[in-house]
Parts: structure tokens; C-alpha cells; sequence
């Protein structure tokens, strides 16, 4: 099996050969610029935060296994070849159960290569307005290293990112079990002040989730937890680059000020992502997508997750940042792959690796690809 294409990072017209799902040869055959009609390859996309999409809500009460199988498959659709689904701050009975059915789906062996691990959004997090976002209040509470533990138990150890606020009471201790335990720790939804972020940085927090958003309306100008947790080169921060959460002039600024080489890529999809506008439940709450495709708390301007895939953020990153395309592409390939510690096995295309990737065609002055076909082991899965 081969294939023919413009490799992105390379930047060169290739011809890739393949054998029992892995790449066996990678030969340049052309030297010449890329166009619009040339076919992209790159490695498949990798959003470590997706709450659903396509309708499959992974925080609804009566979620099902058959729910986060079709949500990878949809994701499939759209170059998106490998995720973290998400649970966030809910009652102990529903995040449990979301963490059960997600589990569950990792029987799948069409499913498991696809699910690189669970990321718990909460429950510890800021019980302000504001940092808390659209959180539930009532199921907002302190660390529980006996709750976590309880939790990875159900996932057989595939919780592999925690996003808290470190200025919520025990969350320092925590912070350092969870290092310990191999979860990387990320700061989010957080009011914390510049000596608490430090304490989680020495602690071994590594991350700041959507970084710029699960913030307060108005901060002062300086010293703030963004610019703190932006100026920490221990952490590596991830933007949702959808055109609502951040403004293009912040997602240019942020990129400059973070670096390119610590910037990440996430969707922060929930599941609205691909349905029309309109009024929806989302967990306990009540949120709408707008028609520009904004999702937010019902009657309110506090935004809830977003309605794009990962590939859109890649597009706005290109626009909004004027990076190129292969910096961009390495925002949701590379750097989330080596967060998690599995740059040695996705984020690449490499002789000797599995025959993971995407094709697509770019259209440079649209901003937009258009994705042909996801491969994960050499197996088409769109």
C-alpha cells in the first residue's frame, strides 16, 4: 500500500509506502510548491479535550458505550484521529459513570488505538462566577485524593489529565499524588494568585487548560493568574481557537508570549458541535448554540465549550496567528502527543510507526481544509 502527497513538515511532494500498518519507506519524488488541488498528508489530529460532538454528549446521565464509539467515529470524520474524552465537574454517581462508559469503549479494538487516555475537567475547580465557567456550582468541591483514586480505579488507570484550580484547599497535595501517580496536572478554572500558581508549577502541574477563558470578566491589568501561568515556561498551555473564546489579536499574542513549541490545540467540543442552532441541555444546564456557532449558558455571555472540531482551530490558527500551516499543524499533532508523553509513538509520520494519518486538501487563501480520508493502522476509518 502507498500513497502520494504534499507531506506537511516535510514540505515536500512524497510517496509513502506502507506494510502491515506501518510505514516502511518515505521518498521525496518532487520538488515543487503546494497548491490547493495537491493532497495533504499529516499526522491525524489530536484534541485531548472533547466533552462530545455530533450529538453524543459523554456528560449526560444516561450516557452509553455506543455514544463515545460514535463520537470517535464522528471525530474520524474530521481528521481528528486521536482524543482524550472529557468529563467535567458533575456528582460523584454521574462523573463515575461517564469514566465507567467511556472505559467500557476501550474494549472496542476498533475504538481503543483512537481514546489516548480521559481528562477530568473539575470537579475541583474555583466555585466562582467567572473562573468556574459553566461548571455547575452545587458540584463544585475541595481535592479528594480517595475520590480520584476511585475514579481511575473504574478507568484501569486511563485518566491521564486533571485540570484544577490550585488555590482550592488541599489541592498542592493532590497535585503532587498525581505526579507521582503518572497524571499530568493542569491549571484551570482557576482565580489563583502568582505564589499559588507557583506552588502548583513546584508541585508538578505541567498544563494550563484553555488558557485566556475560565476566567473572570474583568481582572486587573497585572500581576493575573493569565499572564502568571503564560510567563511559566514549565507549563504548557492549550487555547480553543474558535474565533469566540479568544479574540485573534489575543491568540497571536498569546502564541508570541507562550511559544509556539508550548502551545496546544484543543476543540473543547461539547457535544452541539455539528447540530443546528438552538436551545439544549448540556449535563445540568441549560445552553444554546448561537447561529455563528458560539455555545453559551442560555440567556447569558459566559461560554460553554465550544462547536468546532479540531481542524477549524488549526485553520483560525494559520489566520489569527500567521504561522504556517505546518506550525500550526504541530499545535494539534506534536505538542499534545508529547504532553502526554507519547511522542514516541503519534504526532509523526515516521518510518517504522504505525500508519497513522490524515489526508486533505488546503485552500491557503480560504484558510480552510477540507479532510479526504483519517487512517489509524492503515485501515480507513471515515
Amino acid at each position: 500500500m502507498h500513497i502520494n502527497g504534499w507531506l506537511v513538515g516535510l514540505k515536500q511532494h512524497v510517496e509513502i509506502e506502507m506494510a502491515d500498518g506501518v510505514f516502511s519507506t518515505i521518498t521525496k519524488v518532487k520538488e515543487s510548491s503546494l497548491n490547493h488541488q495537491d493532497v495533504c498528508i499529516a499526522p491525524p489530529l489530536i484534541d485531548i479535550q472533547v466533552n462530545g460532538f455530533a450529538g453524543y454528549d459523554l456528560n449526560s446521565d444516561d450516557v452509553k458505550t455506543a455514544d463515545v464509539c460514535q463520537m470517535v467515529k464522528s471525530l474520524w470524520k474530521t481528521g481528528t484521529g486521536f482524543c482524550c474524552p472529557t468529563v467535567v465537574t458533575g456528582s460523584n454517581q454521574r462523573m463515575s459513570k461517564s469514566i465507567q462508559v467511556i472505559t467500557a469503549a476501550l474494549k472496542d479494538p476498533t475504538i481503543n488505538r483512537s481514546i489516548i487516555g480521559i481528562h477530568v475537567e473539575g470537579p475541583y475547580i474555583s466555585p466562582q462566577d467567572g473562573p468556574r465557567g459553566a461548571h455547575p456550582k452545587e458540584h463544585v468541591r475541595q481535592p479528594n485524593w480517595d475520590e480520584f483514586q476511585r475514579w481511575q480505579d473504574i478507568a484501569e488507570g486511563q485518566i491521564k489529565i486533571l485540570t484544577l484550580a490550585p488555590e482550592t484547599e488541599g489541592a498542592i497535595t493532590l497535585i503532587e499524588k498525581l505526579r507521582e501517580s503518572g497524571v499530568v496536572v493542569a491549571i484551570g478554572h482557576t482565580g489563583a494568585e502568582h505564589q499559588q500558581i507557583q506552588d502548583a508549577i513546584q508541585a508538578g502541574a505541567t498544563m494550563s487548560t484553555h488558557l485566556g477563558n475560565g476566567a473572570h470578566a474583568q481582572i486587573r491589568r497585572h500581576p493575573n493568574y493569565i499572564w502568571d501561568q503564560l510567563a511559566a515556561d514549565e507549563l504548557h498551555a492549550s487555547f480553543i481557537v474558535d474565533g469566540h473564546h479568544l479574540p485573534p489579536s489575543v491568540v497571536k499574542s498569546m502564541f508570541r508570549a507562550k511559544g509556539l513549541e508550548r502551545a496546544i490545540l484543543v476543540s473543547d467540543a461539547v457535544h452541539l458541535a455539528g447540530l443546528e442552532p438552538g436551545r439544549y441541555q448540556f449535563g445540568s444546564q441549560d445552553i444554546e448554540l448561537t447561529s455563528n456557532q458560539s455555545v453559551r449558558l442560555y440567556d447569558t455571555d459566559y461560554l460553554a465549550g465550544s462547536a468546532i472540531e479540531l481542524a477549524r482551530g488549526v485553520e483560525n490558527s494559520v489566520k489569527f496567528a500567521e504561522i504556517s500551516l505546518d506550525q500550526a499543524f504541530r499545535l494539534a499533532t506534536v505538542q499534545p502527543a508529547g504532553v502526554l508523553g507519547l511522542d514516541n509513538q503519534i504526532g509523526s509520520i515516521q518510518v517504522g510507526r504505525n500508519a497513522d494519518y490524515i489526508t486533505f486538501q488546503w485552500d491557503k487563501l480560504g484558510y480552510k481544509i477540507k479532510v479526504l480520508s483519517t487512517v489509524i493502522d492503515g485501515q480507513n476509518r471515515n
